[in-house]
């Protein structure tokens, strides 16, 4: 069975990819995330997702500790008025950010990438979030329990965050970091069936 290595820092894929029992390893695959010219939002990460995979592929060539593995990178990104809002780069763009979604329905596009040696399959999952209104008091707040700043658009809707959201539609999981659904069918695809992990826990 192929070895899969996810190509990402973030604990919350971590978590998402333990939730359906797929064993992994991880590894870092850092890329310039810059977007290119007139280039979409739902483009631009799915390149980064690609892109994240193939730098974490071309890190195992010839290593004979992984003969056949397979490698997984995405992204996510935050989208309102057709501008991709990445981590704030302070509080006052956080603020920003916050009163831009404030009241609003944004779209949130994650994308997955699974490669190896031969093969690659890429998916991007739209989702849509509306948030309530949020007061100047709230954001400062929120800003101040530390968990915006590390988060696309400047929120996570796995934490505090969660109290600002009126309505999803579409995935959760891919808000979070990683669509479940999706994952699971591209890596059956690639080999690796979920719940692995589970089977000690069944009756």
């Amino acid at each position: 069975m192929p070895q899969l290595l996810l190509a990402s820092g973030s604990p919350r894929r971590r978590e998402l990819l333990t939730q359906i029992g797929v064993p992994f390893t991880t590894l870092s695959a850092d890329i310039d995330e810059t977007p290119l010219q007139d280039e979409t939002p739902a483009a631009y990460v799915e390149r980064l997702a690609r892109g994240k995979a193939d730098a974490g592929l071309l890190q195992l060539a010839n290593d004979p500790a992984y003969p056949t593995a397979c490698v997984l990178g995405a992204d996510t990104a935050v989208v309102l008025d057709g501008r991709i809002l990445g981590k704030p780069a302070d509080e006052a763009e956080a603020l920003a950010m916050l009163a831009g979604l404030s009241n609003r329905e944004h779209e949130v596009l994650t994308a997955i990438a699974v490669v190896d040696e031969q093969h690659c399959e890429t998916r991007v999952v739209s989702s849509r979030v509306r948030f309530r209104s949020i007061s100047t008091e709230e954001a400062h707040a929120y800003w101040a329990s530390g968990e915006p700043c590390d988060k696309a658009g400047s929120y996570g809707i796995q934490g505090l965050g969660a109290v600002f959201v009126e309505h999803l539609s579409g995935s959760y999981s891919a808000v979070v970091g990683l669509p479940l659904c999706e994952t699971a069918e591209i890596l059956q695809r690639f080999g690796i069936p979920c719940w692995q992990c589970l089977e000690g826990d069944k009756p």
